[in-house]
């Protein structure tokens, strides 16, 4: 019987298809077997998608918290309890890091980091590329151990009792690691059987995340046609399967387009307004400045400031005038003239030809500006006032501004 090529393509298409989810679905039965005994990272090491690796690490310590102890007349595990690092009390922070210190060869990522979160609220962790944001997380989130210094997560010590601690905490890393071979309610619902959930109750809560993302009409597709903002949400979704207490966002919109930078931005809004605290590194100061209720500004290892947005921006001096200039060889003369009127250390953008200078008021700072430059016969394209804004934080704190730091990585990364 002739069949077109087409048509037999397309057969064919589906028919790979169909075995490399029969083929996933097989692996993730395997897993599931691995939860039943001791296991460690290295069992799954290259042979499951790094989705499941990641949750290995933490379905039987969901298990342990359910499990009664085996000693006779014992209580169980609780998970209640006031004592500092035995689990969570409401007058300690969700999450605290106290002189954590990490050393790489020669490199010294940490040199000894104090911050905390108090729960329900979102902390947003700024540094340029390399200062130690990833590292931080890394800790918090039982990966990495530290050469010196506490972590603490809903009490428990991330070092001490590394197992507990996973069962408190959601981490999405900085990209989505989804099985791209299984629909999104198929990656959802086996992340529910390795959390030890019943079939039907995985099933449910697979559904009700994918109605809270707004996925239920890609729910029955394969997540290879997810688009990036899409696998995004899965990604988050997947790492909320077990109800976590703490999230760890490791610059959850990297890579997104605006649209779906501010449909997740929205997202993590909703997340924090629902009593979830959040941990967000992000290479976004506008992300920062919304979402966080504090910043935390890591360099070199250090946390080197703290403080509401609000505050930050008061420190480096909230008000400013930028002068743009019509020949940039007449930059030096402006930041002369202007001293007497700075308050902080001024702002030289040479390629833009501009110079932004602090004052401690704006009232007639404008024309008194313009008067100076024309005494001085320095022609000015424009004079204006604005506000401080993050990137005058971080560019103030750490001597370059986000953007030139996200140039860096680019080159690297092509490189």
């Amino acid at each position: 019987m002739f069949m077109h090529p087409e048509i037999a393509n397309t057969l064919l298409e589906d028919k790979r298809r169909d075995l490399e989810a029969s083929a996933a679905r097989h692996r993730l039965r395997r897993v599931v077997r691995l939860a039943q005994r001791p296991t460690t990272v290295a069992d799954t090491d290259g042979e499951f998608p790094a989705a499941w690796r990641s949750v290995v690490l933490r379905m039987d310590e969901q298990a342990a918290l359910q499990r009664p102890s085996r000693t006779a007349g014992a209580a169980p595990v609780s998970t209640t309890t006031s004592v500092r690092g035995q689990g969570p009390h409401e007058d300690e922070p969700a999450v605290a890091a106290v002189g954590l210190t990490k050393r790489f060869g020669e490199t010294e990522a940490l040199r000894g980091v104090d911050f905390s979160i108090p729960r329900s609220r979102v902390l947003g962790l700024l540094g340029p590329t390399g200062a130690g944001k990833t590292t931080a997380v890394r800790i918090l989130a039982t990966l990495l151990t530290p050469d010196a210094g506490q972590a603490f997560v809903d009490g428990i010590d991330v070092v001490r009792d590394p197992r507990r601690a996973r069962a408190r905490i959601g981490l999405t890393g900085q990209y989505a690691a989804v099985d791209e071979r299984l629909t999104g309610a198929e990656n959802l619902e086996h992340v529910g059987r390795l959390f030890h959930l019943p079939v039907k109750e995985a099933r449910e809560r697979a559904r009700e995340l994918l109605a809270r993302f707004d996925l239920e009409d890609a729910a029955d597709r394969v997540a290879t046609g997810y688009s990036g903002g899409m696998r995004r949400r899965l990604d988050i979704a997947m790492s909320l399967i077990g109800r976590p207490s703490v999230l760890f966002l490791d610059e959850p919109t990297t890579g997104l387009d605006p649209r779906s930078r501010m449909s997740m931005w929205t997202l993590i809004e909703e997340l924090a307004r629902g009593g979830t605290t959040t941990l967000l590194t992000t290479q976004y100061l506008e992300e920062a400045d919304r979402l966080a209720d504090e910043i935390v500004v890591i360099d070199h290892g250090l946390v080197i400031a703290r403080g509401t947005s609000a505050e930050l921006k008061r420190r480096i001096g909230g008000e400013r005038v930028e002068v743009m200039l019509a020949d940039a060889r007449d930059l030096g003369r402006v930041v002369e003239v202007l001293a007497p009127i700075a308050c902080g250390d001024e702002i030289v953008d040479q390629s833009a030809a501009s110079v932004v200078v602090p004052v401690r008021s704006p009232d007639g700072v404008v024309p008194q500006v313009v008067r100076m430059l024309d005494a001085a016969s320095i022609t000015a394209r424009d004079v204006a006032m604005r506000h401080a804004t993050l990137d005058d934080v971080f560019l103030t704190l750490t001597g370059r501004t986000a953007e030139d730091d996200d140039a860096d990585q680019d080159r690297r990364d092509a490189a």
